[in-house]
């Protein structure tokens, strides 16, 4: 897999890809991660990328023209699966999102940032608009790292558990149960004895029930 991130400020994601699981895959080579300095592409001499809203108002606008000089470079390379657009006003991500950008081959996530992009690259070029929360961040950077972090822990090989994605929370609809370690007791908090009793069928049921539960009591919307 292969993902291009493109901003204009992309030293904010250094830090993210280059430690933990995401540096893992990209050693690994099982995903390929190239963030683009959007100001690359400008053609003015400050390398400026945004202008003021034509009507007036506050706040600036990304402008569409080293936007899409950006993404007709990387397109004329190779196709893309989706061009997806970080935005507050995108489709709320979900697991299943997820699921299905996993199987992708190469995407492009656009990072916003002040007002947003001029909405002619939103008409023009982008295939999905993604929302990680009914939330307002100071640019699309970290939503970008967001959904790329649950996408790339979903390829083939990058974790050592390959199982372990699929019990996680919302897989299923359902919330992941509760988890414990060393040691059994913690000033007087067992951990419970099913999952010491070595029975694999009466654990599995365990935890589903304690699924359930959890997911009734703080999210009884998924299991509508």
């Amino acid at each position: 897999m292969r993902i291009d991130i493109i901003s204009c400020v992309p030293k904010l994601l250094d830090s993210f890809f280059g430690h933990s699981i995401l540096k893992r895959a990209q050693d690994k080579q099982h995903v390929e991660v190239y963030v683009h300095d959007l100001r690359d592409y400008a053609t003015t001499k400050h390398r400026t990328v945004d202008d003021y809203a034509f009507g007036g108002g506050a706040g600036m606008v990304l402008q569409i023209e080293p936007i899409a000089r950006c993404l007709r470079t990387l397109q004329a390379e190779r196709s893309y699966d989706e061009v997806i657009y970080l935005t507050p006003d995108g489709a709320l991500l979900q697991q299943r999102t997820v699921n299905t950008l996993s199987l992708a081959q190469n995407l492009i996530l656009l990072c916003g940032h002040y007002k947003g992009v001029d909405q002619r690259v939103r008409d023009l070029f982008i295939t999905k608009e993604i929302s990680i929360g009914d939330y307002v961040l100071s640019g699309g950077e970290l939503a970008a790292a967001v959904l790329a972090d649950a996408i790339i822990r979903l390829v083939p090989g990058v974790l050592n558990d390959e199982t372990s994605a699929l019990t996680d929370s919302f897989q299923d609809d359902l919330l992941a149960p509760p988890v414990y370690t060393r040691p059994f007791v913690f000033e007087g908090h067992e951990v419970p004895a099913v999952l010491l009793s070595g029975h694999e069928a009466n654990i599995e049921e365990w935890r589903h029930e304690q699924s359930l539960k959890r997911t009734a009591e703080r999210r009884p919307d998924l299991l509508k």
